[in-house]
């Protein structure tokens, strides 16, 4: 791929998320002028990055687009209802056409026809052109600009201007100077620094540090014209001479806005697959820390001393690899707004196709996220957006008719809980009734009758996650084919991540997902069950104790003991594992989980040590085994398999 297409593909998304991050923030506060400004710089610069391309159909709406705001920004009028959904429009389908021209290289022969689609809903007529505020005198800058001309031109001008080009505007292929040249009637022109002149060694030559002042004999709707795809960058002011050729008074008008002149981040790009090998690199490491210290501890038998020495080293090494886990998992972190900016439009499309009237909230989208959770989030979000906008939000008659408003509300939300990410997906639809999932998986022969009366209304919902499960009486091209949620539990599970849903009949669904924001390490504790060696995750776990096997009773058909005045059941692991024997209910030892939203005390044969180690995604033959959330290596080089609590108590 061309270097310039790539850079474009990627600025261009990042402004397009930017725009559409400041009309969610117009809509709810109009009255900021720093998001309306942010919004103006973003059409602005997609419009010049455009041009560099043949899009020349997303050039017009960009202009269009632009005009609209910089009248807004102007004060002769404000943003309404018409003008955010003619903006939205604009942007959603810059981002489709961006698509097109990664996948295709050219826009689509319909775009013409879109373009005059958008256009009427920005309305076709132009608002008037702004009035030059009278300010009772002219500008500093523009008393200097007069100073500086010679006497023979002061006399018949009627504007002076000063443009100030965006330091960056020479990587965008645009030349200041001359389109400072093609004002009418120019009288006048001078250059000055923006900022003090560098030493010789220290000048960047791709870099616009001017100010570019003039006098023109035209009035200042001429002028404006000119500068008329740069109205940021451009302040005027009326010059009005009194009968001896001085000029004393003047109306100005300026954008309001200074170009941005921040210094060079020193940021570098690197490539993903560069930041993949070193993570594993890290996970390679605490594998090899990890034998250190079981070969610490078999020294131990034979010499105390080197023993010793060897668990000084250790501790270093240890210490070492936590700085360098934590400071390449800082540098994988990415935004998560890149990833999840076309859900509002694909949300707004879904539901007009569907005839439905939505309201789509997106909240948190700020946080910085491991690289690998951002590769992989985005199709499990959609997979759930489709669902709640198809299944969960009703029609809005349906609404009106149960009491509801006749548009629907479905939220996204990110945030950050300790050392994990929680995403909420919420909407205020039709919910998810337990018992008519229990009838559609006895109807497919998921469970029999006994089975599913069994389930408690929480064991009911997570059927929605079983291969081919659907309650759907018709397919259609959104859903009913009973793929998709499977698909999501197995891409969370992925990313050593829950899911877990709560539902009111009428009221709505909520989905939670929890996810690690560190996906490099993971520390697991290792027990071990039925004569077997399993590692469990340390963020599933709440606690594990030594109880005396007699305080463990039998209550019913299971056992329970009693923990701070609290009764826990107590479940046999090696039992859920299929394991004939069990010295874990000799033993006493407990491993108590919150992991399913009860507290559930698992018996063991033994609890180990703790180890941090890099959790790889079931494959192969593991790949069709339930309650198995990953591999890592052991202590002792051998294979380790991570047990998924959740799915194992499910």
């Amino acid at each position: 791929m061309d270097d310039l297409l790539e850079q474009f593909l990627i600025e261009g998304r990042d402004l397009v998320a930017q725009a559409h991050g400041d009309l969610a923030a117009l809509g709810r506060e109009p009255q900021r002028r720093d998001r309306l400004d942010s919004l103006f710089r973003a059409v602005h610069t997609l419009k010049g990055s455009v041009a560099l391309f043949d899009m020349a159909p997303a050039e017009r709406l960009l202009h269009r687009a632009e005009t609209r705001l910089d009248q807004t920004r102007r004060g002769d009028a404000p943003l309404i209802a018409r003008d955010f959904e003619g903006l939205i429009a604009v942007i959603d389908q810059i981002d489709r056409w961006i698509d097109d021209i990664e996948r295709h290289g050219r826009l689509p022969d319909a775009a013409e026809s879109r373009v005059a689609e958008i256009l009427a809903a920005l309305d076709e007529e132009e608002r008037p052109a702004p009035a030059a505020h009278d300010a009772g005198g002219l500008p500093d800058w523009a008393e200097a600009a007069l100073a500086r001309a010679p006497l023979d031109v002061r006399h018949p001008a009627r504007t002076a201007f000063r443009y100030s080009p965006d330091p960056e505007c020479f990587f965008r292929g645009e030349d200041p100077l001359a389109l400072a040249r093609s004002v009418p009637g120019l009288l006048a022109l001078n250059l000055l620094p923006t900022e003090e002149i560098p030493a010789l060694e220290d000048v960047e030559p791709f870099r616009c540090v001017l100010h570019i002042e003039g006098l023109s004999s035209t009035g200042i709707d001429a002028v404006r014209t000119a500068f008329r795809m740069v109205p940021d960058q451009i302040a005027l002011a009326a010059l009005e001479a009194d009968g001896e050729g001085e000029h004393r008074e003047g109306r100005t008008e300026a954008d309001g806005t200074q170009p941005e002149t921040a210094e060079s981040s020193g940021a570098m790009r690197v490539s993903s697959a560069k930041l993949d090998a070193l993570a594993a690199e890290v996970g390679q490491l605490a594998a090899a820390l990890n034998a250190l210290e079981a070969a610490t501890e078999r020294a131990g038998a034979f010499d105390r001393d080197f023993a010793a020495e060897l668990r000084r080293v250790h501790g270093a090494l240890s210490r070492s690899l936590g700085t360098l886990s934590a400071t390449v998992s800082e540098v994988r972190r990415v935004p998560i707004e890149p990833v999840v900016r076309r859900l509002p439009r694909l949300a707004r499309e879904l539901a007009a196709s569907l005839g439905k009237d939505l309201r789509f909230e997106l909240a948190g989208e700020g946080l910085e996220v491991d690289k690998q959770v951002a590769d992989a989030i985005f199709e499990p979000l959609l997979h759930l957006l489709r669902n709640a906008i198809d299944h969960g939000i009703e029609a809005p008659e349906v609404r009106v008719q149960s009491g509801k408003s006749a548009s629907g509300a479905v939220g996204l939300g990110f945030s950050r809980s300790g050392d994990h990410l929680s995403i909420v997906l919420s909407d205020d639809g039709r919910g998810m009734d337990p018992d008519v999932i229990r009838r559609a998986a006895v109807a497919k022969g998921l469970l029999d009758g006994a089975e599913a009366a069994g389930l408690t209304d929480r064991q009911a919902l997570r059927l929605v996650f079983a291969p081919g499960f659907s309650t759907s009486q018709a397919v259609t091209e959104v859903s009913g084919r009973g793929v998709g949620m499977d698909a999501v539990q197995r891409a969370i599970e992925r990313l050593q991540g829950t899911i877990e849903i709560e539902s009111t009949v009428g009221q709505g669904t909520r989905i939670g997902i929890r996810l690690p924001l560190n996906a490099i390490l993971t520390r697991l504790v290792t027990v071990c069950a039925g004569g077997e060696r399993y590692g469990l995750r340390m963020d599933q776990i709440d606690e594990t104790l030594r109880l005396d096997p007699a305080t463990i009773e039998e209550v019913g058909h299971g056992r329970a003991c009693t923990i701070r005045d609290r009764t826990v059941p107590v479940v046999s692991l090696a039992a859920l594992l299929g394991h004939a024997s069990d010295v874990g209910e000799e033993s006493g030892r407990l491993v108590v989980t919150g992991a399913t939203g009860q507290r559930v005390a698992l018996s063991v044969d033994t609890v180990d040590e703790r180890i941090d180690a890099a959790v790889r995604e079931r494959s192969g033959l593991l790949a069709s085994m339930p309650a198995i959330g990953g591999t890592a290596i052991d202590a002792d080089g051998g294979v380790l398999l991570v047990l998924d609590l959740p799915e194992l108590l499910a």
